[in-house]
């Protein structure tokens, strides 16, 4: 299975309203400084996932400063997965400057659980810079790292390069201060995006790695930023089991990505990982009990259950699972 960790989709209205946009958030300000950038909504990712042969994808906004705008993406995000399980995943993303003492209070993390309980697989992608939050800071993230950890969810964060070229929204959430946040939050599973900023480069240093045990890195946006032995580099030094296919899709195409990816120079086992096997992990965050007693005459015997599955509480719940044609035949 072919599992694209990192997908940008937006409401189809988004694509006309990019003034407005941008004098609302700073965010999309950033990201998008002209009209016109890339946008796209759950129906074109639908179809260039056809295209691509990409199984199943995670699906996300952005780092949003506006409250409401957030909650309007977040609804999208959540109808599109109910609407299409098994193949589009929802990550909710909230602000955790919300937070801080003489404002909302208590924002970021009810608008977090909102969207757990309405099915969310985790929260992202947030930007620290031009959210206005520091990473690093304990007391700034613990409420909503504490949310995760007890739903065992991840959260999915905007990593940059401290150095290399400019780009829009590049910031400086860099590995230095990607590395105090993940110190701070040891048992929480995170997501680092752009092969986090470089930060498993570092694991080969025995007390970085040992700090980065629930730590995975997504490959958004390679081409733009790696040659491919970028990807065998991390798998090296952090392990291939921590490595996520995400093509940031609409900026770049699935295909291009997993181009590069089968260009790194992987084993077998390692670019299956990559592409699919280490997401499915990690997204399905636990598992399903087995149904197991005396005297059956018959028994399967499978895989980890889906994250659909898992969520859902029932072994295959995507009535499109291919197991169903094989029970039936």
């Amino acid at each position: 299975m072919i599992i694209d960790a990192h997908c940008h989709i937006l409401p189809p209205s988004f694509a006309g309203r990019h003034g407005e946009l941008a004098a609302r958030d700073a965010t999309w300000a950033a990201l998008f400084p002209r009209a016109g950038g890339r946008v796209a909504d759950a129906e074109g990712l639908l179809s260039a996932m056809d295209e691509a042969g990409v199984d199943s994808a995670v699906v996300m906004g952005y780092g949003w400063t506006d409250a409401a705008l957030a909650a309007e993406v977040n609804d999208y995000l959540l109808a599109a997965a109910a609407a299409h399980p098994g193949r589009l995943t929802a990550l909710a993303s909230v602000n955790p400057a919300w937070d801080a003492p003489a404002r909302n209070a208590g924002a970021a993390v009810s608008e977090a659980e909102r969207c757990l309980r309405r099915g969310a697989a985790g929260i992202g992608e947030l930007h620290a810079d031009t959210q206005g939050f520091d990473i690093a800071d304990y007391d700034t993230m613990a409420p909503l790292m504490g949310l995760l950890r007890e739903w065992r969810r991840p959260l999915a964060l905007h990593a940059s390069e401290p150095v290399g070229h400019w780009y829009p929204g590049k910031g400086r959430t860099t590995p230095e201060r990607l590395l105090r946040f993940v110190a701070n939050f040891p048992d929480n599973l995170i997501v680092l995006a752009h092969l986090g900023g470089g930060l498993p480069f570092y694991a080969a240093m025995p007390e970085v790695g040992a700090a980065l045990g629930n730590v995975y890195y997504d490959t958004a946006a390679l081409p733009y930023l790696y040659r491919p032995q970028a990807v065998a580099a991390a798998a090296l030094t952090a392990g291939a089991g921590r490595i996520l296919f995400g093509s940031d899709y609409p900026l770049l195409s699935h295909r291009r990505v997993m181009g590069q990816i089968g260009a790194a120079g992987l084993d077998g086992d390692a670019a299956a990982a990559a592409l699919g096997g280490n997401a499915a992990g990690l997204l399905a965050m636990g598992t399903l009990p087995d149904y197991l007693r005396d005297g059956l005459d018959i028994v399967l015997i499978g895989l980890n259950p889906s994250a659909w599955s898992v969520r859902m509480g029932r072994y295959f719940a995507n009535p499109r699972n291919r197991f169903w044609a094989a029970l039936s035949a």
